[in-house]
């Protein structure tokens, strides 16, 4: 609903800026074609709606508009964009947007190309049907059969790869070629079937039409556009679980932790961070972290989140991020680790200090941190990380010596 409401105050600028894009191409006129087949579903209404929505942008004036109108303008077809990212975020459990930079140089570059992009679909798929030897071809059996089945299938593949492509590039993770590509291949045959349901159901909707009159038009636009994000977010979660299909077992949701597992997690990941760095190896991602440990994205995120916080590993700037040490190794101790995570979630709404407890309990948290600390006796993360390798080195020497 979110989607489809910023999708009706941002469709007219997001055509306007595509409308001045196309023009300096000097094909502006394709907008309306494309207009239309996105709006078959709606029949005589979607030649209406389009008509309208052509109109207005015909309307606007980019060039009378002024600085702030066109801040304005670009404001709105932003906040679509970073909307849908939102959306396909929370489909993919990310909780890290873009940055500032990172926003600006990827929606710039959707604005700038994807206007081209359709212009040269639309034109090399114009340019193949029209041209001579194609009509000759089609003459020809059995190549005119396969001719116009080609001509049904194209159009399909065309909306395919238009989800498949943004299935792999909206969300701020690495999604998986095989996955953005089976998303983008279900979503484009609902995007078939479900129009031809909702053709015939424009069809027989003669009756909405005497009731709300001329708004039925706008309140069938609505549908269809509450629909249309259905199948995206529906093809989007697919890609999710077939790239995460750890997820398919068990309840739905994040993942919830006891305290035992949490600061198990947090030993494991940092100790897999720091035997990367040691060893000079590839970082990891939280992404490669959660398959190499075969659970849920959700409490690994989480888990690293806090150790972010505690300034014990720092995140890259790299899509999706990677983690690296924020402080020397040898310095962070295996007590620091923990208390990272027992102190994750302070700061919220019922933080520790919040809470009023009789005289005496205070020392009980207390006397297990001191306890906990003396146990560990100042063992360092790089010398936990480096103690399969030294046992290894042991084992070396004492065969070496039984051999001697």
């Amino acid at each position: 609903m979110s989607l489809v409401y910023t999708t009706l105050l941002s469709l007219v600028p997001l055509l306007a800026i595509s409308f001045s894009i196309l023009k300096g191409f000097g094909v502006h006129n394709q907008i309306e074609p494309m207009l239309l087949s996105l709006l078959e579903p709606l029949g005589s209404k979607g030649a209406e709606i389009t008509a309208r929505i052509i109109e207005f942008v015909d309307n606007v004036k980019v060039g009378v508009l002024g600085s702030l109108g066109f801040a304005m303008l670009i404001y709105t077809v932003v906040s679509l964009m970073q909307k849908i990212e939102r959306a396909f975020n929370t489909v993919w459990h990310v909780e890290r947007e873009r940055s500032l930079g990172q926003r600006f140089r990827d929606y710039l570059s959707v604005l700038v190309i994807g206007p081209a992009l359709v212009f040269a679909a639309v034109g090399i798929g114009a340019s193949i049907t029209s041209h001579a030897m194609v009509g000759t071809l089609a003459a020809i059996e059995p190549l005119g059969s396969m001719i116009r089945m080609a001509g049904k299938l194209i159009p399909f593949l065309m909306i395919a790869g238009a989800f498949s492509f943004m299935y792999a590039i909206i969300p701020n993770t690495k999604v998986g070629m095989r996955a953005a590509l089976s998303g983008g291949l279900v979503a484009g045959l609902m995007w078939n079937v479900l129009g031809w349901i909702f053709a015939a159901f424009v069809v027989g909707s003669a009756k909405y039409t005497a009731i709300y009159s001329t708004f039925a038009t706008l309140i069938l636009f609505m549908i269809w556009l509450y629909v249309a994000w259905l199948i995206l977010l529906i093809g989007a979660n697919i890609c999710f679980y077939l790239q995460h299909p750890a997820y398919l077992r068990g309840q739905g949701g994040a993942g919830r932790l006891s305290h035992r597992a949490r600061e198990k997690l947090a030993l494991t990941l940092t100790v897999l961070i720091a035997q990367h760095h040691y060893r000079q190896r590839p970082a990891w991602s939280a992404e490669a972290l959660s398959e190499q440990l075969r659970i849920r994205n959700d409490p690994v995120h989480d888990v690293l989140s806090a150790l972010e916080r505690a300034n014990l590993i720092k995140a890259t700037a790299d899509r999706p991020p990677t983690y690296l040490p924020a402080r020397p190794f040898e310095e962070v101790t295996l007590d620091e680790v923990l208390a990272a995570t027992r102190r994750g979630g302070d700061g919220g709404d019922l933080s520790y200090d919040r809470i009023p407890a009789p005289e005496g309990i205070d020392d009980v948290p207390h006397a297990f941190t001191a306890a906990t600390t003396a146990a560990l006796s100042g063992q360092t993360i790089k010398e936990l990380a480096l103690f399969e390798r030294a046992l290894s080195n042991r084992a070396m020497a004492s065969h070496a010596t039984e051999g001697t």
